[in-house]
């Protein structure tokens, strides 16, 4: 259980927030994740459905291979972002990479939307399509370390999870937002239509929804702990070497338990599960339309689940909620693919509906979780890079691995295998962490926050 009290939450005075700014902290935060997320996820489910058979048509039978390569090419460069946006965030402030990282993604995206086809420019669309996607995946390395922290440091102490889980939220209503927008096209633009233009109208909606993620960010205030940090001078002069010299151990830990989560989500933000279930060539061969409605469910399961998962780790504490998250996971894993294999639609979304149910409590108090266990000169290298190398570790080649697992094997257990593997290795990495929920973020308690989180080390 928690032990938080008052005292705990000791943000600044001269820089503490109200509750008005509380509360547009939180949603310029919503707002703009969800943008970077419905730009991401729109990628993902593309390649699933559409890029294998116009970006890789010449490429032969491995082209859905190759497709789904592109997804987990973005997560390699993740790093990259993170120790960029994390130098200069932990430098220069978190309000100004949240701009920086947004318009890198809508113009990333919206520029996909335009690309030439295999069948116009030959090799030449791939090699663009993976350009684009690099920018995406550098720009989704640095915006989530700053969203989470803008939300978290302007949170009270005793409700950091709940405020937490408000960027969290931005994966289940990007994923709601652009399953809804590539059925609805599905509905519009049916069969061929789908394939010549009905794709590329959600890529090209990403200019919209950029210009309103930058007016709503472009309003909201730095965050109080850097702001006092800046008035110190005390802003990190070097903060990714600091954060490998005394913090390599804690970075990997962090990174497993983001791993566990990610790995499973992708099943279906990395498109792989709507292209199992709607493949002309699997096993399945439902129409593509039902399927992205019944992920667009999922969707809202996972987004109440999120946000139910940060308010009860302000109560249980982030480790027990986490422990409980990782339980429900394993189950949800257990029970997918027998209910995806049934081909019923109805059963489909039970399957994921019970799966996100586990993935909104392995996600909603990450962003809480991962704040407290940073100091807070390097707090936003330590979260942006442990985030980047999770996702790489976890969902950066999931649908491929899965792809080819059933390629190889014939059925979907290794893939199940696979899920639960993960889901076993960030219940681990959990369980190595102590609580330290509800520890004071400011710059005044750093030898506190150098404290190691890992059992068994005093000192990181």
């Amino acid at each position: 259980m928690s032990t938080m009290n008052d005292s705990r939450d000791l943000t600044p005075p001269a820089h503490s927030p109200d509750l008005a700014d509380r509360r547009r902290v939180v949603f310029a935060t919503v707002i703009g994740t969800t943008v970077e997320w419905y730009d991401f996820f729109i990628y993902a489910f593309a390649a699933g459905l559409v890029f294998g058979e116009i970006f890789f048509a010449g490429l032969g039978e491995n082209r859905l291979l190759l497709s789904f390569a592109t997804v987990g090419v973005s997560f390699l460069f993740r790093p990259l972002g993170a120790f960029l946006a994390g130098h200069l965030g932990d430098r220069y402030g978190r309000k100004v990479i949240l701009m920086v990282t947004l318009i890198l993604m809508g113009l990333a995206t919206s520029l996909i939307g335009l690309l030439p086809t295999y069948a116009t420019i030959g090799v030449a669309a791939p090699v663009l399509l993976v350009l684009l996607r690099i920018i995406q995946g550098v720009s989704a390395g640095g915006e989530w370390g700053g969203a989470v922290l803008m939300a978290v440091e302007h949170a009270p102490g005793r409700r950091r999870g709940l405020f937490g889980a408000g960027p969290q939220t931005g994966v289940p209503l990007g994923l709601l937002l652009a399953s809804g927008v590539m059925a609805l096209m599905a509905m519009i633009a049916p069969g061929d239509a789908f394939l010549e233009w009905g794709w590329r109208i959600p890529f090209l909606l990403s200019v919209v929804l950029i210009l309103v993620g930058y007016y709503v960010r472009r309003k909201v205030e730095e965050s109080p702990v850097f702001a006092e940090l800046a008035e110190r001078k005390q802003e990190a002069q070097m903060p990714i070497l600091r954060l490998f010299r005394r913090h390599t151990v804690l970075v990997v830990v962090a990174a497993l338990v983001f791993a566990g989560n990610n790995a499973v989500g992708y099943m279906t933000t990395g498109g792989y599960i709507q292209n199992y279930a709607t493949s002309p060539e699997g096993p399945l061969g439902l129409d593509r339309g039902p399927v992205l409605w019944a992920v667009t469910g999922s969707a809202v399961t996972w987004l109440i689940s999120t946000i139910i998962a940060g308010a009860v780790s302000d109560r249980l504490g982030r480790r027990t909620t986490y422990v409980l998250g990782w339980i429900l996971q394993l189950v949800g894993v257990l029970a997918l693919f027998p209910l995806v294999n049934t081909g019923d639609v109805g059963l489909l979304f039970a399957g994921l509906a019970l799966l996100t149910l586990g993935l909104g409590f392995t996600y909603g108090p990450q962003a809480a979780l991962y704040a407290e266990l940073f100091p807070a000169s390097i707090r936003f290298s330590g979260v942006s890079i442990s985030y980047a190398i999770g996702a790489i570790a976890g969902g950066a080649f999931a649908p491929m691995i899965a792809a080819a697992l059933v390629q190889a094997t014939g059925s979907t257990t290794a893939v199940t295998l696979y899920l639960a593997g993960m889901t076993l290795v960030g219940l681990l990495a959990t369980l190595v962490l102590r609580d330290r929920s509800g520890i004071p973020l400011g710059p005044d308690h750093e030898a506190e926050q150098q404290v190691s989180p890992i059992r068994g080390l005093s000192k990181v």
